[in-house]
């Protein structure tokens, strides 16, 4: 019983989506909506997924303020191919927790393919800003790589991806990797972050001029000082992995200039990357008046999610 009412409940909030999109929620914005999904990613699993992967729960990478930092494990059941995704689990910068029961369907597209899946969490806002968001997903990618071996995985195969905020963090996973630091306090510090393929879906690349002299409030409530040290722009070099940017051109949350400075940036340190722009698309692949493409755009992003990390992991 509980079940069918949780199942109306995200069938209700996937027919108010049209209206939440006309005013796409801005990147900055803690109650922003989990993104880049088809909405059938959004709902339930099925059975029958259900029966296609195990986990590993709560993971404790990290603690920040008293409390632990996480991730959960999907293993495919059978087919695993070695390699591994992380999701950064972030909108708004908000990195808000789901049962993997009630996640699975998000990840079903690369469990299928037999990927192992990491939904990787951070110190959320409103409460953290994104400046400890990048910490801690630097922090959470080392204990990823060191433990892979664990989850049937191969710790030279990681790969990235996200939406919105988890975009841009899933670039500082890319860019901002390094090999560890043997002088470090903290063990963990010692052990190399690098990862092999990145997908980012419309990601914020450039603070400074994403956040401009926007109110300080929640996730970007921080010292202007401070926005280099987290835009992934300002990091990229020649060592970077293979990056697919897929954003909207009418994207008004984060602007389409946001990719395409990033892609120009890979041009010139060698970096294989490719960016995709969704004609007519706004934030969260939204196109206004029209459901279907909307979906089909969240399913595009996803197929070719697939593809770029089936090539560059397996």
């Amino acid at each position: 019983m509980l079940r069918k009412m949780y199942a109306i409940l995200v069938f209700a909030c996937l027919l108010a989506a049209p209206s939440l999109g006309q005013t796409p929620q801005s990147v900055a914005d803690p109650g922003a909506p989990l993104s880049g999904y088809p909405r059938k990613a959004l709902g339930l699993p099925t059975a029958q997924e259900l029966t296609t992967a195990t986990y590993v729960r709560d993971v404790i990478y990290g603690h920040r303020d008293g409390m632990a930092l996480t991730y959960d494990v999907f293993k495919p059941k059978s087919g695993a191919n070695g390699a591994l995704v992380v999701n950064m689990v972030s909108a708004g910068w908000r990195s808000s927790w789901g049962p993997p029961e009630e996640r699975q369907a998000r990840y079903q597209w690369l469990i299928d393919k037999g990927f192992t899946v990491v939904a990787l969490y951070h110190a959320s806002a409103p409460r953290f800003p994104l400046t400890d968001a990048v910490a801690d997903v630097r922090l959470g990618m080392r204990h990823i790589k060191l433990h892979a071996a664990e989850y049937g995985a191969d710790p030279a195969r990681i790969g990235v991806w996200g939406a919105s905020a988890g975009g841009h963090l899933s670039l500082v996973a890319g860019v901002m990797a390094d090999d560890g630091n043997p002088a470090a306090t903290n063990p963990l510090e010692r052990s190399g972050n690098r990862v092999k393929a990145v997908v980012a879906y419309f990601p914020p690349t450039d603070l400074d001029v994403l956040l401009g002299d926007r109110a300080k409030s929640g996730a970007i409530d921080f010292d202007n000082s401070l926005r280099a040290g987290v835009s992934p722009i300002h990091f990229v070099d020649a060592k970077d992995p293979p990056t697919l940017l897929i954003t909207g051109d009418a994207d008004k949350g984060v602007p389409p200039a946001q990719s395409e400075t990033m892609k120009a940036a890979f041009d010139k340190a060698g970096v294989e990357s490719k960016l995709v722009q969704l004609a007519g698309a706004d934030h969260d692949f939204y196109v206004k008046g029209d459901p279907v493409k909307t979906d089909a755009y969240a399913n595009q992003a996803m197929n070719m999610m697939v593809a770029w990390f089936d090539e560059r992991l397996k």
